[in-house]
């Protein structure tokens, strides 16, 4: 069949720049006659997904699926759905021999119209896809205009002709688009290291509270003990240890299928102001649990029966072990969990930082039982359980406390409420550390202390760190903190929210604009290069480049004398003038209505760049061309290079610009 002219081009386009979707569906129609016409879908699918065919046997998956509106009344279906050459293969997921499509699926559909004047056409694709390891289930909305006269009329209904017009002018005449493809993020660090690192860490300390400490001695002398030879109580035990880090790994993985269904699920979340405020409940919540007035626990029943079932001997019983430890140790490890839990949906792939995250703190939990077990007489040199794990349980209450107040803090830059300024934030951290401090030194009791334990070496010396703590924190309560409180980078407010009156609302005191067209604008009139900063109020990663690498001497130069900086925040939930929102119409037909400032910058990001993620920065020149390629979250060094490179290229480049409609 013949295909319009750019429909290929426009399918991989729209492929290339959401390619985060598996499964990206065009259409395209012929005309037969006067009352029939041919109508084409086309998916265009992801490397390692498959998309299924019509014809499948019953118990499989969901068939791909064509339902169409005002069938039998404005027109009817001549003979079957044809679809182009499949697959046919055994597939191991649903154990039988199944029909699919890789890489390309074209069906084509003959209708006549009952209707001579029928205009458009709509219905609905219902299809499944899978990978190697999950599935998706779609609803994919769908309309031909066969009478092009009433595209961007009323009589479309699917998007107004004003929506249209905002969703191309989102678009930029980029140039040197290459540069875009060749983007690789550089980055000082390795993320997925680093939040294995923090689970790692997490499961230590979760190591120290009561309800896993004792039980490390007694079920590592369980396994030797109650095993036929040493040599099967040291397996049995390592098997324990697989089971914990097994079982904190798969708790994971229903994330996943949030992420499938929406990639950026998780971390608009993250930013959501409601969720923020159930955060920072949730963690109050776990702070005055872990000061002892009362326990979090799962249902007993289910400790009850993973206990009941751990006395099956062999794996199974191993298993349902390992699952015990995890529900009778919630009330310790749950709220060290959630922490975990938060700090992932904000990062940029969530769901899979997640899982390295309990990963790692499901290795640090079993590493002890796997290092006892094959190294027995260690067990003797073991600290005996005492008010020490209750001291360690009450400093993670204070901890759950600051840990809560960033949350706040979120949902107060989001909504621009302007309660929880940068020294209020402080000086609320500072109250903390100083309670913190006073219950260190034995003079604040809670239910669980001793009266009149004594205090040990090892915490007089981390009280001491604690009291360094809040010094440090005390230059954040004045006025003019740039390059203050440089290690908390990203945990309280930027400087310019701040109690005190600050001659500019951007990072630093630099100038900088909010509205892309405006700074557009002034770069073009000033022939300067842009630097367009893709950031988040809740970005934990674009508050460390604005205080450690911004603020370095050289860079926040070649910022403040050679570049003009637009500022879009992804997140903004500051709700558009009526008049400015719209509807936006994705190439695949998918409608995303505009009413915030964040999800117009988050649409324009994407569109434009395809990129979902922040911080995320650009240097162009104000006719669209691409200096160089973007960078995201970086050291120092890298980031002014970067800048000296794009400065370079742009007098390599200097032109007169030529000034496009926004």
């Amino acid at each position: 069949m013949m295909i319009k002219k750019g429909f290929l081009l426009l399918l991989f386009w729209t492929v290339e720049l959401y390619s985060q979707e598996p499964v990206v569906w065009t259409t395209d129609h012929q005309k037969i006659s006067d009352t029939e016409y041919l109508l084409q879908f086309s998916a265009y699918i992801k490397d390692k997904w498959h998309l299924y065919s019509q014809n499948l046997p019953e118990n499989g998956p969901l068939p791909t699926e064509f339902v169409f509106e005002g069938l039998g009344t404005a027109f009817e279906l001549i003979g079957k759905t044809e679809e182009s050459e499949t697959i046919k293969a055994f597939d191991p997921i649903f154990e039988m021999e199944l029909s699919w499509f890789d890489t390309e699926a074209i069906f084509s559909k003959r209708i006549r119209l009952l209707e001579p004047d029928l205009g458009t056409i709509r219905g609905e694709i219902n299809y499944q896809a899978c990978d190697d390891q999950l599935c998706i289930f779609r609803n994919e909305s769908f309309r031909f205009v066969l009478d092009e006269s009433l595209i961007g009329t009323e009589e479309e209904k699917f998007i107004d002709a004003e929506s249209l017009k905002k969703s191309a002018a989102l678009q930029l005449p980029l140039k040197n688009k290459d540069l875009l493809e060749n983007h690789q993020a550089q980055k000082s660090d390795n993320p997925l290291f680093n939040l294995f690192l923090l689970g790692f860490i997490g499961g230590l300390i979760a190591l120290l509270t009561p309800c896993v400490f004792p039980m490390i001695p007694l079920t590592v002398s369980f396994f030797l003990k109650q095993s036929e030879n040493q040599r099967k109580g040291v397996v049995r035990a390592l098997l324990y240890g697989f089971f914990i880090l097994l079982i904190y790994v798969l708790l994971s993985l229903p994330f996943h299928f949030l992420d499938a269904l929406d990639p950026q699920i998780l971390n608009t979340l993250s930013t959501n102001i409601v969720m923020n405020l159930v955060f920072f409940a949730v963690f109050v919540f776990f702070a005055f649990s872990f000061f002892g007035y009362y326990e979090l626990t799962l249902p007993s029943s289910w400790g009850n029966r993973s206990d009941s079932v751990a006395n099956t001997s062999g794996v199974m019983g191993v298993f349902f072990m390992a699952l015990t430890l995890a529900i009778v140790s919630f009330s310790c490890t749950g709220p060290i969990l959630g922490s975990l839990l938060a700090s992932s949906l904000s990062a940029e792939g969530g769901a899979t930082q997640l899982t390295v995250g309990m990963a790692g703190f499901g290795f640090a939990l079993a590493l002890p039982f796997g290092l006892l077990a094959l190294f027995p007489n260690a067990l003797k040199s073991i600290p005996k359980s005492g008010g020490w794990m209750t001291k360690v349980k009450v400093t993670l209450g204070f901890l759950e406390l600051a840990l809560a107040l960033k949350f706040l803090s979120n949902a107060d830059l989001v909504g621009h409420w302007g309660i929880l300024k940068r020294e209020i934030f402080v000086g609320l951290w500072l109250v903390i550390a100083v309670l913190l401090f006073v219950y260190l030194m034995g003079w604040l009791r809670f239910p669980h202390d001793v009266k009149g334990a004594k205090i040990s070496k090892f915490q007089r010396f981390f009280t001491f760190f604690v009291l360094l703590f809040i010094f440090y924190l005390l230059p954040g309560l004045v006025k003019n903190q740039v390059g203050q409180l440089t290690l908390l980078s990203g945990f309280p407010p930027p400087v310019f929210y701040s109690i005190f009156p600050t001659d500019s609302e951007c990072p630093l005191g630099l100038n900088c604009f909010k509205d892309f067209e405006m700074g557009r604008t002034y770069a073009e009139a000033n022939d300067k290069p842009i630097l367009l900063d893709f950031t988040g109020w809740a970005c934990v990663n674009c508050r460390k480049m604005e205080e450690n690498v911004w603020s370095q001497a050289e860079v926040f130069r070649l910022l403040n004398e050679n570049f003009v900086i637009i500022s879009l925040y992804v997140d903004d939930r500051k709700e558009l003038p009526t008049g400015s929102q719209f509807d936006f119409h994705y190439p695949n037909g998918r409608i995303k209505t505009i009413k915030t400032v964040g999800e117009k910058w988050a649409t324009f990001q994407r569109i434009n760049f395809a990129s979902a993620s922040q911080p995320y920065y650009v240097l162009m020149s104000a006719d669209g061309t691409l200096l160089n390629s973007p960078v995201q979250y970086t050291d120092t060094d890298t980031y002014e290079s970067w800048l000296q490179s794009g400065l370079k290229k742009f007098k390599e480049n200097k032109t007169p610009s030529k000034a496009y409609a926004f």
